[in-house]
């Protein structure tokens, strides 16, 4: 069995669903405020700083989105950033670019918007300054806490609603949303509905005389009637429309509330209730539930069909994806027929989990190393900015003197080319070596993380729920081949084995770099 070591932005390709041998699309954000003008950093070296980051992360820079003279207090309706979200959403660009957080946006809950968006659609963001990449693993964190930030902001404003819905539901008040079907809002009161309320009332008819949900709703869509939104009624609605007690005078409200997997409903001794004027009188409301709820206990629900933990990720030594039929403990390639059993799979993942890190102590070594080149090579950013302040100094010298007249034209040429070529020559350096050290801080915190996390992830393997390791398996695994002569198991991981000690190539003959 061998392991494979994805090097640096390899491992993300196929969160985002990209193929290795495509560029990642990207856009650049550039808003540069007077502080940045002012230290020299106009948009150009903003622009070309984000452009060597793609260029070292191997992206493909397609837009990029100006928003000149333009206050970060509220961004979001700017036509510049409509036109980023529109290509995020339709694909066009997978990640944007920009020089630090507050160049995206200084408003915290615009920025927790921008984040949210980001988050859904799948795309990262990429802040220079803050070191924050979301492609990485140390980078996705960022999402976890801006989620937070954005569910604190939702519960404040939930927990001030919920204070006045409850008084407002017991008044029998509106509380937003439609009135149901036969219903309507009137002064604020719950009243049939002229239009509505016969259609309503003939559904329970129906019902009790043909006791099919899709014979009532053929019955209705035949008769030329139509639900509120000119849609054909379906059995689900008419299902729906039976089981609401509003058409017997009770109307419920403040019964449901949002979970993670959407609403439920709550025990019935938070439910309110109100009276209206019933559509139907409460003995054929009963009786058509009463058929429903029959039908219901003697329905046979079929089982929860099973999630398994390398579900899209596990592929045949022939280039087929393998599954596991819902009759079979194996994945199967239906190609070849190659199989293995589910339990041996995760048997040998979860042993393989324990030669993850290779040999913790060199990595922690190659993590202080790479502390020591990015001390170096800021050192060396330093020194190319300070040269960079001296040679525009002697740029305006060297003008002010030829104003005055104290040099010559000739002279001017002879002095302004050399240090006008020696400008141009760090304008590029600069933003290069910058874009090189955000790579290298990235891909720094993002091992560090790993490594600081899964450290005694094997320890933890066995208590771990399913949803647990499957949120592991999801993060550390980019494809598993299963071999006639053995089993491939390529894992994300930062940084790359290229990156090790020679020796430990030597040491590992299982573990390879792919090609």
């Amino acid at each position: 069995m061998s392991v494979w070591l994805l090097a640096p932005g390899q491992g993300f390709l196929m969160a985002n669903r990209i193929p290795p041998d495509v560029k990642k699309p990207v856009g650049i954000w550039i808003r540069v405020s007077t502080e940045d003008q002012a230290r020299g950093e106009g948009p150009e070296h903003h622009e070309k700083r984000a452009r060597c980051y793609a260029e070292a992360r191997n992206w493909e820079v397609v837009q990029v989105y100006r928003l000149e003279a333009v206050s970060g207090k509220s961004v979001i309706q700017h036509s510049e950033a409509k036109r980023m979200l529109k290509d995020v959403r339709d694909g066009r660009i997978n990640a944007l670019i920009f020089s630090k957080l507050a160049r995206l946006a200084r408003n915290t809950k615009e920025l927790l918007e921008f984040a949210d968006i980001f988050r859904e659609l799948n795309a990262d963001l990429v802040s220079l300054q803050e070191s924050i990449d979301t492609s990485t693993p140390a980078g996705r964190l960022f999402y976890t806490m801006i989620a937070a930030m954005a569910q604190w902001e939702r519960e404040e404003i939930v927990d001030r609603v919920k204070a006045s819905i409850g008084i407002r539901a017991k008044l029998g008040k509106p509380l937003g949303g439609p009135a149901s079907f036969g219903y309507c809002w009137k002064d604020k009161k719950l009243v049939p509905d002229p239009q509505e309320a016969p259609i309503r009332k003939l559904i329970y008819d129906l019902f009790i005389e043909h006791r099919r949900k899709k014979t009532v709703a053929h019955l209705l869509n035949k008769a030329g009637h139509r639900t509120r939104n000119g849609s054909r009624f379906s059995d689900t609605t008419v299902g729906r429309l039976l089981l609401d007690p509003t058409a017997k005078g009770m109307f419920r409200t403040y019964y449901t509330q949002k979970t993670g997997k959407g609403w439920k409903a709550k025990p019935e001794s938070e439910w309110i209730w109100n009276k209206v004027e019933p559509i139907v009188s409460e003995e054929l409301w009963e009786q058509c539930n009463k058929i429903l709820a029959d039908r219901l206990q003697k329905r046979r629900r079929p089982g929860k069909r099973p999630v398994h933990l390398f579900a899209g990720l596990t592929f045949c030594g022939c280039g087929h994806k393998m599954y596991v039929p819902s009759n079979s403990p194996k994945y199967i390639c239906w190609g070849c027929r190659n199989k293995i059993p589910v339990v041996d799979l995760e048997a040998i993942f979860y042993e393989q989990l324990k030669n993850f890190f290779l040999s913790p102590e060199q990595i922690s070594e190659h993590l202080n190393t790479a502390d020591r080149n990015i001390a170096e090579k800021e050192e060396v950013l330093t020194v190319l900015r300070n040269e960079q302040v001296k040679v525009q100094h002697e740029i305006d010298r060297v003008y002010r003197l030829y104003s005055d007249g104290q040099i010559s034209a000739d002279g001017f040429g002879r002095f302004y080319k050399p240090l006008e070529e020696r400008r141009a020559q760090l304008d590029l350096q600069v933003p290069e070596l910058q874009a090189e050290i955000d790579v290298r801080k990235i891909n720094h915190l993002s091992g560090d993380r790993i490594l600081t996390e899964a450290k005694d992830l094997y320890g933890k393997w066995p208590s771990l729920n399913r949803d647990e390791k499957q949120r592991i398996v999801e993060s550390l695994t980019d494809k598993i081949v299963i071999g006639k002569d053995g089993i491939d198991i390529s894992l994300c991981y930062l940084p790359s084995s290229e990156e090790l000690t020679k020796e430990q190539r030597g040491l590992s003959g299982s573990s390879r770099q792919p090609a």
